[in-house]
């Protein structure tokens, strides 16, 4: 054994290590659940495509916080976990849900192909700005999270008219300086931020169980929690001691 370890530099590798690479993995499984909703989306089970997307979502609220917990960034250096993360949301957050968009039709041809063309390339833009996030962690511009706006757009059941103004406008959001909101690491109105946010996420849930067949009640809820949600940045942009405390 000592022969071996001289011969093929063998050291034990540290279980802090294995911890660590361990949250790459939970990461790195999001691209798994993927290809899953791609499959879905192709086979136009669009239900299952959004449950998918709801499990890579999970995985993307989790592994940072476990990240920052068993210290990944120092015990892995030479792995990065940012970068790792920003591949499986643009996956997850724009080229599925612009899949999704075009496999769909909504918009008819040809529209709904130079829809998803203009979702996956301003969104490849937004992922290289390094300034996407202000002192505050708002996102300083639309944040690309078209998974949401799809979403929405299947539990409505909008139409060309609602579908164009909601795509095209976000797009042209995505390079104004107009804040949205994070609505974890906000601070301000955090409580009911996170509340109507998981309000929302129940709300969709709920219409994927009923394959989209929406009632009302539901609907109403659903695109009022959505309508908060977008506009709660610009609006606490607009009023900047809107939530701070004393």
């Amino acid at each position: 054994m000592t022969l071996l370890k001289k011969i093929f530099n063998y050291r034990p590798v540290p279980y802090a290590e294995i911890r660590a690479f361990s949250v790459h993995i939970l990461t790195a499984s999001g691209s798994f659940l993927a290809l899953l909703s791609v499959i879905a989306a192709a086979e136009h089970r669009f239900v299952d495509m959004f449950w998918w997307l709801g499990l890579a979502l999970i995985v993307d609220g989790i592994d940072g916080p476990i990240a920052r917990k068993l210290s990944v960034k120092e015990v892995l250096p030479n792995w990065s976990g940012d970068t790792l993360d920003n591949i499986i949301d643009y996956v997850t957050y724009v080229l599925v849900p612009a899949f999704a968009l075009y496999q769909s039709g909504i918009l008819g041809a040809p529209w709904s192909f130079i829809a998803a063309g203009l979702i996956v390339v301003s969104s490849a833009i937004y992922y290289a700005d390094t300034g996407m996030k202000t002192d505050e962690y708002f996102f300083s511009g639309f944040p690309v999270v078209w998974n949401m706006i799809i979403l929405t757009l299947f539990v409505t059941n909008a139409g060309p008219v609602t579908t164009s103004i909601l795509v095209f406008g976000s797009v042209l959001l995505t390079f104004l300086p107009v804040h949205f909101l994070h609505p974890v690491r906000v601070k301000r109105l955090r409580p009911l931020n996170l509340g109507i946010c998981l309000l929302w996420c129940a709300l969709g849930g709920y219409s994927l169980l009923l394959h989209f067949q929406t009632p009302t009640w539901v609907m109403i809820g659903f695109v009022a929690s959505g309508l908060y949600l977008y506009f709660i940045g610009a609006v606490l942009q607009l009023f900047p001691n809107l939530g701070r405390k004393e």
